[in-house]
């Protein structure tokens, strides 16, 4: 497979401004969950920025300017990865939102996806990320964020639970046992300062 990763400014080269005046179409995508965001134009300072501060910088055809996403609302994009297409004309953006990404409030440029499968996965990473910076009183996430045994307690607890299912044959009893342990498995891996994307970028890796 053909690497189109941008990781430096020499790799901005490759890319072919011309063809649409100097901007290039950059399609923002959800590294955690697969979403897309929105859809924005870039030209080559605003990459520039991106790949120096790894947060979204765009080209405003309307006002005729640089921006940073965020810069007004705080509704950042941080950078995890970019990448051109086949055509070098077009990049795809894999960034941590900081919030709705929106204008008008809602998470998303193209809508409510709340009923994908695939955004509950974002949903569980943001709600642990609230968790961990919040940490409201009484909530179980902190416990575990702050107890490394009673994590690996609880880790051993669900994984032998859902081996106890899948020996019964119990399909419906598997899945809650599963989905309690990823929930489990996402906070331990966030307690050591990780969360969902580094888990995905190695299965991805692995495939």
């Amino acid at each position: 497979m053909t690497d189109r990763s941008i990781t430096s400014t020499t790799d901005l080269d490759a890319l072919d401004f011309e063809r649409s005046g100097g901007l290039l179409p950059v399609v923002v995508q959800d590294a955690a969950t697969g979403e897309v965001l929105m859809l924005a134009f870039a030209n080559r300072l605003a990459l520039e920025k991106t790949l120096a501060t790894r947060q979204m910088h765009f080209w405003s055809r309307r006002r005729n300017e640089l921006w940073r996403k965020g810069e007004t609302s705080g509704n950042t994009l941080q950078l995890v990865s970019l990448h051109g297409d086949c055509d070098a004309d077009t990049l795809l953006a894999r960034v941590t939102p900081a919030g709705p990404t929106c204008h008008t409030g809602e998470r998303t440029c193209f809508g409510d996806d709340s009923d994908s499968p695939v955004a509950a996965l974002g949903r569980l990473n943001r709600t642990l990320a609230a968790r961990e910076s919040e940490r409201p009183g009484g909530s179980y996430t902190v416990r575990l964020l702050d107890d490394p045994n009673l994590r690996l307690k609880k880790l051993g607890e669900e994984t032998a639970e859902l081996v106890a299912a899948l020996a019964t044959g119990n399909s419906a009893r598997a899945a809650e046992e599963a989905a309690d342990l990823v929930y489990h498995v996402l906070v331990a891996l966030r307690a050591e300062g990780l969360d969902v994307t580094a888990l995905l970028e190695e299965l991805d890796r692995r495939a």
